[in-house]
């Protein structure tokens, strides 16, 4: 089991002591001050859509939090599937909001449960993603 959360707009994936960084960070990351090691690597998800971090310190997930059903690399994996937006590697917040089930202003759950988005057909979720993505 997976628990998955935001940090600096990227998705951050905790699985089995381990952490992946998903997505581009859409604000400055201090990955020392957030508990990890600095990539060896640039992060440029239009290459990789995810990256494992080094942790070096104490870890915080920030509410809200997701549990996810699949673990590690294939937790990492899917999610980038879902929810990276292939044309500029950023996390859509517009998903991220449906994922959390939020239609409006209100404040975020603490929890979610997202086992239905790892168990959803992949071309369901791609109808659904599409109709989210598309600027009206």
């Amino acid at each position: 089991m997976a628990r998955v959360s935001r940090l600096a707009g990227a998705i951050l994936v905790e699985s089995e002591r381990r952490y992946f960084l998903v997505g581009n960070p859409k604000e400055p990351l201090d990955f020392p001050a957030a508990g990890f090691a600095p990539p060896s690597e640039p992060v440029d998800a239009l290459a990789r859509p995810w990256i494992e971090l080094e942790a070096r310190g104490p870890i915080a997930l920030r509410a809200p939090v997701l549990t996810y059903p699949l673990d590690g690399v294939a937790a990492a994996q899917q999610i980038a599937e879902q929810l990276v937006i292939a044309r500029n590697g950023s996390v859509s917040d517009r998903l991220w909001r449906l994922i959390l089930g939020l239609t409006g202003d209100e404040a975020p759950p603490d929890a979610v449960d997202a086992g239905w988005l790892a168990a959803i057909p992949d071309h369901v979720w791609s109808l659904v993603r599409d109709t989210v993505l598309r600027c009206s």
